[in-house]
């Protein structure tokens, strides 16, 4: 088996928790007997530095030819007052576009044994897994006409039938394969597009009977979540719900540092940490890696189709938080301690 990664570090703790990623795949590869082949590319802040827009054509190429992204996380205030059109964040958003990524999924799951580390009780936390399925490519962040004058500003949410149709399929196919309920959240009693959007997802279920389907409205979500998190299996949303629902959710493990992301479509499947890039503690080692390389495992998973490998690192992962932990979880392993402890974990 063999794959190529188009690497893309970006800005801040970008390298650090990209290169522990990396090494854990090397490690995966050894151990699976994969043919990993890793190309780095410029992009976020960094590209912007070098060629003075976050997502240049050389990258672009990168990426078109890889079997799969690995990102690390971009942006930071040294490129807060650049001209919007060539801010790190657009450099993303035309990347997802680009490559059609429509579908980002976001799990949050606590591990069990671990549910100290989350800010919830730990009767709530306890057996919470739930797979955010957020629609990546339309919505309010594209929908036209969007605009802004000295008076006002508009933007516009639109989804058409195809593009909730294929974002439900993911959802509903991954509801399938795992606990068989699906919530689907938007706000149908105020909003046109939130009603369009109920009927559309209710259609795509005649085709999986096996599943559960709900719906939610999303200011109720919101209050679910963190009340009874443990109730939901799959939940598929629109974009900028999605956005919102999926940071929530972010918190439930106890660290964005914990939460991993792959963005599924047309093109080459993007892999990445939700969290940003966190400027203050970037070059001083204490970085989480644990959302990168867990990003790794669903690459693995979804990219390289060897959900073993993927599952692999999973398990090195949750055994290393046992007794290695990084600062932002109370712990004082640095990235690359805590790095070579899932490393040992994968080689047995």
């Amino acid at each position: 088996m063999s794959g190529k990664i188009a690497v893309l570090p970006g800005d801040g703790i970008g390298p650090e928790v990209t290169d522990a990623a990396v090494r854990v795949l090397q490690k995966a590869g050894e151990v699976f007997g994969l043919d990993l082949e890793f190309e780095q590319f410029e992009f976020g802040g960094a590209a912007i530095d070098a060629y003075g827009e976050p997502y240049p054509e050389v990258t672009r190429r990168g990426v078109a030819a890889a079997d799969a992204v690995l990102l690390g996380a971009i942006g930071g205030p040294k490129w807060d007052s650049v001209d919007r059109s060539i801010r790190p964040e657009t450099g993303l958003l035309a990347l997802r576009k680009d490559q059609q990524l429509f579908a980002n999924l976001r799990p949050a799951r606590v591990t069990p044994g671990l549910e100290d580390l989350s800010p919830l009780k730990p009767e709530i936390a306890r057996g919470v897994d739930v797979l955010i399925v957020r629609e990546l490519t339309g919505g309010i962040y594209f929908g036209q006409p969007r605009g802004m004058s000295e008076a006002e500003a508009w933007n516009t949410m639109r989804y058409s039938r195809p593009e909730v149709e294929r974002v439900a399929r993911v959802a509903f196919d991954a509801a399938a394969k795992r606990r068989g309920k699906l919530t689907s959240v938007e706000k149908a009693n105020v909003l046109e597009v939130g009603e369009f959007w109920r009927r559309t997802v209710e259609e795509v279920a005649r085709d999986w009977p096996q599943v559960k389907l709900e719906h939610q409205y999303v200011d109720a979500m919101t209050m679910h979540l963190i009340t009874h998190p443990a109730d939901f299996d799959v939940v598929v949303t629109s974009n900028i719900f999605g956005d919102i629902l999926s940071d929530l959710a972010s918190v439930l493990p106890g660290s964005l540092g914990l939460l991993p992301s792959a963005s599924l479509g047309e093109g080459t499947p993007l892999f990445e940490p939700v969290h940003g890039s966190a400027p203050d503690i970037a070059g001083k080692g204490v970085a989480n890696p644990t959302a990168a390389i867990l990003s790794a495992a669903m690459l693995a998973t979804y990219a390289l189709e060897r959900p073993e490998v993927g599952a692999a690192i999973e398990k090195a992962v949750t055994e290393t938080l046992k007794t290695t932990r990084t600062p932002d979880l109370g712990g004082s392993a640095s990235t690359a301690s805590f790095t070579e402890a899932v490393i040992s974990a994968l080689a047995g």
